[in-house]
């Protein structure tokens, strides 16, 4: 299984500006900048953090749904939300966390199993294994 996306850029790195397109057609030329990922710049586009971010919330709540398969429960539904930070380390931005809250419908589990399936859901989806942050979670049955 391969995922191909792409972006352009053009100009510097403060005043340039970009597009990203995912090659699915999922989104196309998406605007990207300076302004908008390290500034915190209102308006249209997105930033490489937030879609790493959309990309654990949607593989940790995939992953999520499977453990809680192999163990014979179904979930109901999986909100999942992930915050991404990005702070300089030895002087250099890095994406250095990544938090996950989950709030959950699942019939008939109770909380420590949840808790136990989720755990183990965190560590083995495939984002959370290839980032190298620190993970957290905060998850819970609604």
């Amino acid at each position: 299984m391969k995922s191909i996306a792409s972006a352009v850029w053009e100009g510097t790195l403060k005043e340039g500006k970009g597009t990203i397109t995912a090659a699915n057609g999922a989104f196309s030329a998406t605007p990207y900048s300076f302004a908008k990922r390290f500034e915190g710049a209102a308006g249209p586009g997105t930033t490489p953090e937030e879609l790493i971010a959309a990309a654990h919330a949607a593989c940790f709540s995939m992953a999520t749904s499977a453990e809680l398969s192999k163990a014979g429960f179904t979930a109901t539904r999986l909100e999942t939300s992930a915050t991404v930070t990005l702070e300089p380390v030895d002087g250099k931005p890095t994406v250095t966390k990544s938090h996950l809250v989950l709030r959950a419908t699942v019939p008939g589990v109770d909380d420590a199993k949840f808790q136990e399936i989720v755990a183990g859901s965190k560590a083995g989806c495939p984002i959370s294994r290839l980032l190298k942050a620190e993970i957290t979670l905060d998850a819970s049955l609604i």
